[in-house]
């Protein structure tokens, strides 16, 4: 291997009384793609911000770029030093053209003006390099998730970048965009850039990680060659324990399902759902899988009352019911985990006090609809203590939390109301491995206690681990289902239900 274009050595970070980082080492060569892993709050964002020049590190600390010390000052610095960070949020003007984005801090002028045809003349053989599909004038805002990728990129390799750091850049993206990113990736690392790729993934990972370093609370627990990567050597460095008790499913192959809860008959919405029925039973774990754009939240959505109905019904045990909002689901005992926690889920300014109790503030009124403070925060700190949220209190903001304790928060808000019937859509995206085993616990206990539960992911690891039934869409159809027996579910069998190749092999 040739010497290592980056060095860390024992980096450390206080902020005051709170050690995030101590003494963690770490070592990049060039043309190789570095997984850096770890839970939320393990370090990996602190590390790479004092790498890229956004926070200053602890004196004894040391960064070496081609074997030279040097001190980074701030992001010019980094910049400076040929290392670029690319956000899990991306920080692109949508306002701007390409272009404009690419030189934004570094725009070319002539007599005062900006230099337009220059910087998009300048710019034209970076995209043409990354085989990008739009030109250098369009406005970013015209662009889909993965083109913005590629612009961000584009302005790394433009700055002259050797280093390029990349938080989990896949969250927002298609399974096609993610797919076309890695053989960019690939082809960026054949070209002799250095990757640091942050990623909660496992698949990403194995199929493009030469090495793995994983934090754990601050520290370095260790690192794995190509070769040594694997699922319960990383999730063992991770949260220190074994993969086997990742999964919290307790499945007795002999167990009948309850008393029917939740039925959807024939319903659709005359576009993306076309037909669509399934049933829920009392205590029972039902996956919904299928490619994007199969329909999945769309039916839920249907069944929620978040849009409009135009044939079927939906029972609840038993009984016909018309659920016209969100709301009225709410009435009927049906609670709904969005997958958009952050924009459609939470208020990230409010605390997690009032997130917690938002469902049932009506509940907590009194002396003609002034809220009870005492039963609310008493609410909220059982919430916390139950579902091991990690915050200081109960009066911090929800935004200040990590990805995997603003889910919890999200999830108390629901179970406050007491439902008999929980959706929850993509309930670990964006959460590291130690809070979605977490997660998986609360699903199972609750379903042990009566609750039933449809759960929608794109994780089949996680819908064949948590799940005692599978149901499959394709193209708004309900493809076919699967139960859980003496035998494992099956990914092979899920994808081929979801893709129609079961079809072809019969």
């Amino acid at each position: 291997m040739s010497e290592p274009i980056l060095e860390m050595r024992r980096v450390s970070k206080s902020f005051f009384s709170i050690k995030a980082l101590r003494d963690v080492d770490l070592t990049v060569y060039p043309g190789e793609i570095h997984a850096l892993m770890g839970e939320n709050g393990a370090g990996k964002s602190t590390l790479m911000k004092i790498l890229s020049g956004a926070y200053r590190p602890d004196p004894g600390s040391e960064i070496r770029i081609d074997g030279q010390p040097v001190q980074i000052n701030g992001p010019h610095g980094g910049r400076a030093a040929g290392i670029a960070i690319i956000y899990q949020e991306l920080s692109l003007a949508p306002n701007l053209s390409v272009a404009e984005n690419i030189y934004l801090g570094r725009e070319v002028s002539r007599g005062g003006l900006l230099a337009r045809e220059a910087m998009q003349a300048g710019v034209g053989p970076i995209l043409a390099r990354l085989g990008a599909d739009f030109t250098p004038q369009t406005l970013v805002a015209n662009l889909s998730m993965g083109q913005r990728q590629l612009v961000e990129i584009a302005r790394a390799l433009h700055a002259r970048s050797r280093i390029l750091i990349m938080d989990e850049p896949t969250t927002a993206l298609s399974a096609g965009e993610s797919e076309r990113l890695f053989a960019l990736i690939r082809q960026l690392r054949a070209e002799g850039l250095a990757i640091i790729y942050i990623s909660h993934r496992m698949d990403e990972v194995y199929a493009l990680g030469d090495r793995v370093t994983v934090l754990r609370d601050g520290t370095l627990v260790g690192s794995l060659d190509k070769g040594e990567i694997r699922a319960d050597a990383i999730v063992r460095m991770m949260v220190g324990r074994d993969v086997s008790s990742f999964y919290k499913k307790d499945h007795d192959p002999q167990a009948r399902p309850g008393a029917p809860v939740l039925a959807a008959v024939d319903i659709g919405d005359g576009r993306r759902v076309k037909g669509c029925s399934l049933t829920v039973h009392s205590g029972e774990v039902v996956g919904l899988a299928g490619l994007i754009g199969a329909g999945r939240t769309e039916l839920a959505h249907l069944i929620i009352g978040a849009a409009p109905m135009t044939s079927g019904h939906v029972e609840i045990e038993g009984r016909t019911v018309s659920i016209r909002t969100p709301g009225e689901a709410l009435d009927a005992g049906i609670a709904y985990l969005t997958e958009d926690r952050k924009a459609l889920g939470l208020f990230l300014d409010m605390s997690c006090l009032d997130n917690i109790n938002l469902a049932v503030l009506g509940r907590d009124a009194k002396f003609g609809g002034i809220l009870d403070r005492d039963k609310a925060r008493e609410r909220a700190k059982r919430a916390f203590a139950g579902l091991g949220i990690r915050a200081a209190n109960v009066g911090v903001p929800a935004g200040g939390l990590s990805g995997g304790n603003q889910q919890k928060v999200l999830l108390s808000r629901l179970l406050a109301i007491g439902p008999k019937i929980l959706i929850l859509d993509e309930p670990t995206r964006g959460v590291d491995v130690g809070a979605k085993s977490e997660i998986y616990s609360i699903i199972d206990n609750l379903a042990k206690a009566g609750t039933a539960v449809l759960v929608i992911s794109s994780d089949l690891p996680e819908i064949i681990g948590i799940c005692d039934r599978v149901i499959v869409m394709r193209a708004g159809h309900i493809a076919g289902q699967m139960r859980r027996g003496a035998t494992p579910l099956s990914q092979e069998e899920i994808m081929a239900l979801a893709t129609g190749t079961e079809q072809l092999d019969a």
